[in-house]
């Protein structure tokens, strides 16, 4: 399998992180870009080095280069993850402003009918924000805001932060056992 990763200018930068552990895990391929700003956050709000990030990807393309191959609707992706999703690269995303790779990477997954999962992080929401999840929904984006559920009894914040990735994981086609699955005890009964 061989997946794009953005992370765009927002709080929540660990899902990014985490995410890109999580594939160098189960063995995906991953193509990484990160915007300009969210290196700066990555920094604030984690502590952790450029050095770090880039090792949890196989490549890694400035935001800039749209001669990367992830530009290129002939490059073949399996999904592309924008975890934190900025409200900009939300806007960009569904009004189709190619504005660098991260946001060609999506538009591609767009037209290629290709996964393409936007991890909003932001709160509250404005109407703004929501038409453009609408009509990013509508071309076929999966909508998915930071919001974790407590039915698995989180203990830490790195549960909550996990399960989030877990989801990701799903709902692009990567096999685990990672989180707890609702009703599975049930399933145990039989």
């Amino acid at each position: 399998m061989r997946t794009f990763v953005g992370i765009t200018g927002a709080s929540g930068v660990i899902y990014g992180v985490r995410l890109l552990q999580a594939l160098k895990r189960h063995g995906v391929e991953v193509h990484l870009s990160v915007s300009r700003t969210a290196w700066d956050i990555i920094r604030h709000e984690l502590g952790v080095e450029r050095d770090y990030v880039l090792s949890l990807a196989d490549y890694y393309w400035e935001e800039h280069d749209m001669g990367a191959p992830p530009a290129s609707g002939s490059f073949p992706l399996d999904a592309v993850v924008i975890a934190p999703c900025s409200t900009k690269t939300l806007a960009a995303i569904a009004n189709g402003l190619t504005l660098n790779l991260i946001i060609r990477a999506a538009e591609v997954a767009l037209k290629e009918r290709r996964k393409l999962v936007l991890l909003i992080r932001e709160m509250p929401l404005s109407l703004v924000h929501i038409k453009n999840m609408q009509l990013a929904a509508e071309a076929g984006a999966v909508i998915m805001p930071a919001s974790p559920p407590f039915y698995h009894r989180p203990k830490t914040i790195d549960d909550l932060i996990d399960f989030v990735v877990g989801r990701i994981l799903d709902i692009i086609g990567v096999r685990h056992n990672d989180i707890y699955r609702w009703g599975v005890e049930r399933l145990a009964r039989k």
